[in-house]
């Protein structure tokens, strides 16, 4: 049965007030499972490569430079993206993650529409990412909403880099 509650999308920049424990739960599901696709699994957010736990243990100091947006319903966060700053009209998004138990009822697609309206308030022109070629439903949600592939920026093996201009 599907949850037709509303989902409030919520911006956080910098040292905001935390979110409880639902950001941070999040990331950690969000890197825990990275790491198991890449063949790399580990026990905990202990295991994690530092850049990646500091962002679980510590999302306000880790992303101080990012704009974060949230998915909340009601008092539950269920969803997060990060927004790079913008650099020369260029922003990232990243860290797009839902939860499981909240997925197929459009909060991916609702925290990208808000990333592309905060990214073009900010004077951004160009938005890119990138993803696992085996994430082939983020892959299909990025090219709906626009993002076509491009030459990678990235060196690792299995990445998919995309980019929106406009």
């Amino acid at each position: 049965m599907t949850d037709h509650r509303e989902v409030a999308i919520v911006r956080r920049h910098g040292r905001t007030p935390s979110l409880g424990d639902g950001l941070s739960a999040l990331l950690a599901a969000y890197h825990l499972q990275t790491e198991a696709e890449n063949g790399a699994p580990v026990a905990d957010v202990d295991d994690l490569p530092d850049r990646y736990r500091a962002e679980v243990t510590d999302p306000g100091t880790a992303l101080a430079d990012d704009v974060v947006l949230v998915a909340l319903r009601e008092d539950d966060v269920v969803g997060c993206l990060v927004v790079t700053s913008a650099d020369d009209g260029l922003s990232e998004i990243k860290r797009l993650w839902t939860d499981p138990e909240a997925r197929g009822q459009g909060i991916a697609s609702a925290l990208m529409s808000a990333a592309l309206r905060h990214a073009a308030e900010s004077g951004v022109h160009t938005v890119r990412l990138s993803v696992w070629e085996w994430r082939t439903g983020a892959i299909a949600l990025y090219e709906r909403l626009g993002f076509a592939v491009t030459r990678s920026w990235d060196e690792r093996e299995q990445l998919v880099c995309l980019q929106r201009t406009w």
